[in-house]
């Protein structure tokens, strides 16, 4: 019996046959009872509309232990109308669930314990700890494929494109080495911005063996997607090194960075767990077991702990919880965080001096965007550029579309500058886009133009779906004339609106630095700019190896001190050679207006 018709046997409901998006049951005692397939983002819109979401008599959250912030928010909610509907039932499932906590969460509910159905895996730890874990994980690898001779493929993990790529390479260049004394060996990168063609190679099957009896064997090397979103028959070897990439917020400088961190016990069990799908399997653990007892966390921090806020409080603003110390989050956010949060959605106008919503902010609630996107949005129609910002939201919300493979990186960066924009990034994207459309979304046009293809249907649907708000909120989608000379003008402004507090300034020594925070920054190497301007606002301030501002375009300042007087009130601002330039031209502002 499935996990599935076990529960709902406990909750009194039966399975039925699968259409669509949802089920329809043949065999209850009511022929109107349907199952709906949705996320958890799609259960919270739906409950701004719906507040004790009505047309539910059982919710069932799956994979809970992945603490996504819309998982969090989510559960909160649940609980508080739960006391209101009685009637209301709610099961929590997942595999690796630390089912304690979230009983006590769920005042002391019920818990029903399901066996799992895999096989032993046994552990393996190293002696001592390994200094290039990179390197350890390739030998060990081409190790198993040299020692252990039952079939199985190998599982490695590691934390990003760079990492697995030159373990791909450095394995099969190994493997080749020893000839015909090992099996024919497949090597295969997964990561979630290679394209769908290649991430489908890891179901393929593993080489034939050689007629001298050396196994042939499929080595699969991954991302952390691999620990709980995809199962690849096969695996009967996992090469666990013990790190992933986590992201990683900073509320006093606003700065979201993907940095490599240990794993925690849980995700390093799940991990295992992929070798003992099939049949008896193997984890090698590239850390002392030591390591293992009392350095690893029990459980990974949720995303709550490590993000950025703001959405979360417009959403739960619009859900009409005011009390947001006391809302019951399983694990309460920083106050700072909360703070910070509270101070951009009062900048953007979303909120009022005394926290409330405003009717700016219960629009902007409407889209599933990042509030600063919303606000873009909204504003354009104003600007008369509301359809290219549809585009340009449309485009950031998706997986980077330009392609860069490693054979082929001079080509790749020869077709990009074909769409580059002289004034930045965000009309680049658009320039891509309005490609797109007029080759009718042709696969091979993406092909040829190394675009991930995608990328650009995701970015289709969501440009659909964004358009149908507007429409339902009563916004124009309006355009300037495309020979005007305000066409790319108004759309930079419209820009500029949303995020102005996601601003730098070209300093005399040559570096950039960000307006208020001062932190010291560079362009991406990804720019589309083939120059340095003096004035940028950035989608995204990102830390790797050193302080960049990602996806970025040319301003003027004079529409920073238009378009928020209220952020560029220069008694706030630290000392800089930007502070002192606005200052210059907010005196000669006024000088004007008293003339």
């Amino acid at each position: 019996m499935s996990v599935a018709q076990r529960v709902a046997d406990e909750m009194d409901i039966a399975l039925g046959q699968h259409v669509g998006y949802t089920i329809r049951f043949e065999d209850c005692t009511s022929p109107n009872t349907v199952l709906k397939y949705c996320t958890d983002g799609m259960l919270l819109r739906e409950a701004m509309a719906d507040p004790l979401l009505s047309r539910y008599g059982v919710i069932i959250l799956d994979e809970a232990h992945e603490r996504t912030l819309s998982t969090d928010i989510l559960m909160g909610l649940l609980k508080e109308i739960m006391p209101k509907r009685e009637d209301l039932k709610l099961v929590v499932m997942s595999a690796t669930l630390d089912a304690g906590k979230f009983q006590e969460y769920f005042n002391s509910c019920p818990r029903m314990d399901i066996p799992g159905r895999t096989f032993p895996v046994e552990i393996f730890y190293t002696q001592e700890p390994e200094r290039d874990y990179l390197e350890a994980a390739v030998r060990t690898a081409v190790q198993i494929h040299r020692v252990e001779e039952e079939r199985g493929d190998i599982l490695l993990f590691l934390t990003g494109q760079e990492e697995i790529e030159e373990a791909c390479r450095k394995i099969k260049r190994e493997c080749d080495a020893l000839g015909s004394e090992v099996g024919p060996v497949s090597v295969i990168p997964l990561y979630s911005s290679l394209p769908p063609a290649l991430q489908q190679r890891i179901f393929e099957p593993a080489p034939a063996d050689r007629p001298n009896g050396a196994v042939g064997r499929k080595v699969v090397v991954s991302t952390n997607i691999a620990e709980t979103s995809i199962t690849i028959d096969g695996i009967v070897y996992v090469i666990d090194p013990g790190f992933s990439k986590q992201k990683v917020y900073n509320p006093r400088v606003r700065v979201e960075s993907l940095l490599v961190t240990a794993i925690s016990k849980a995700s390093a069990q799940q991990r295992a767990g992929r070798a003992g799908r099939t049949r008896e399997g193997k984890a090698f653990r590239l850390y002392t077991e030591k390591a293992f007892r009392s350095e690893m966390q029990e459980n990974t921090y949720p995303e709550i702990l490590r993000s950025n806020l703001s959405s979360v409080i417009l959403q739960l603003k619009k859900l009409g919880i005011d009390d947001l110390v006391h809302f019951d989050f399983m694990d309460p956010p920083a106050p700072e965080t909360l703070m910070r949060a509270l101070e951009l959605l009062n900048y953007l106008g979303a909120l009022d001096d005394e926290g409330e919503l405003t009717d700016l902010g219960a629009k902007m609630s409407e889209f599933p965007l990042d509030p600063q996107l919303s606000k873009m949005l909204i504003a354009s129609v104003g600007f008369k550029c509301s359809n290219e910002i549809l585009s340009i939201a449309a485009m950031l919300s998706v997986p980077n579309c330009f392609l860069r493979p490693n054979d082929a990186k001079r080509a790749a960066d020869e077709a990009k500058a074909r769409f580059a924009h002289v004034d930045g990034d965000h009309l680049t994207l658009l320039n891509v886009y309005h490609a797109y459309k007029q080759n009718s979304g042709s696969s091979q046009w993406c092909w040829d133009n190394f675009i991930q293809h995608r990328s650009m249907k995701s970015a289709d649907e969501v440009r659909k779906q964004l358009a149908r708000i507007m429409d339902r909120l009563g916004l124009e989608r309006v355009s300037t004339n495309f020979h005007s000379k305000d066409y790319y003008l108004n759309i930079r402004r419209a820009m500029a609106n949303a995020f102005f507090m996601q601003v730098a300034h070209l300093e005399r020594s040559g570096h950039y630095l960000t307006i208020k925070d001062n932190q010291v920054v560079m362009l991406h190497p990804s720019t589309a700019l083939d120059h340095k301007p003096e004035w940028v606002l950035y989608h995204e301030f990102v830390l790797t190896s050193k302080n960049y501002i990602r996806t970025v375009t040319q301003i003027k300042p004079d529409w920073l001190l238009e378009l928020a007087p209220h952020y560029y009130d220069m008694t706030n601002f630290p000392d800089c050679e930007a502070r002192r330039i606005l200052s210059r031209m907010l005196s000669r502002r006024a000088y004007q207006s008293r003339k």
